[in-house]
């Protein structure tokens, strides 16, 4: 797994490379939580363009991150989602507390 990780306004953009699983979640989570810190991040997109996998552990990280924006106010939002993680998103409920979009400029809009 690979990220790659940029700024719009306060915005964290996040693309992310390959499988989101139980031996890559921690280490996603430390560089995520590392950059909000650094960069006073309020709100999250997720581009899971190329995310072929995602597990629980996947979930764990998304909900983290909602935790820690929501506390400042800030949105998390998730951009194209492959068929088999949209539907791990929508039966896990995370749909309901994230914004689930198919354009970026879309998601970027609603932030």
């Amino acid at each position: 797994m690979r990220l790659n990780l940029k700024t719009i306004n306060k915005t964290l953009v996040i693309t992310v490379f390959g499988d989101i699983d139980h031996h890559s979640s921690d280490e996603m989570r430390e560089r995520i939580d590392r950059f909000i810190d650094n960069h006073s991040i309020r709100n999250i997109i997720f581009d899971f363009t190329n995310v072929n996998f995602m597990d629980s552990a996947g979930i764990g990280v998304i909900i983290g991150r909602y935790r820690k924006v929501s506390d400042m106010d800030g949105k998390v939002a998730i951009v194209n989602s492959r068929l088999h993680v949209k539907k791990l998103l929508e039966i896990s409920g995370v749909h309901k507390i994230v914004g689930m979009y198919e354009e970026m400029d879309t998601a970027i809009t609603e932030m």
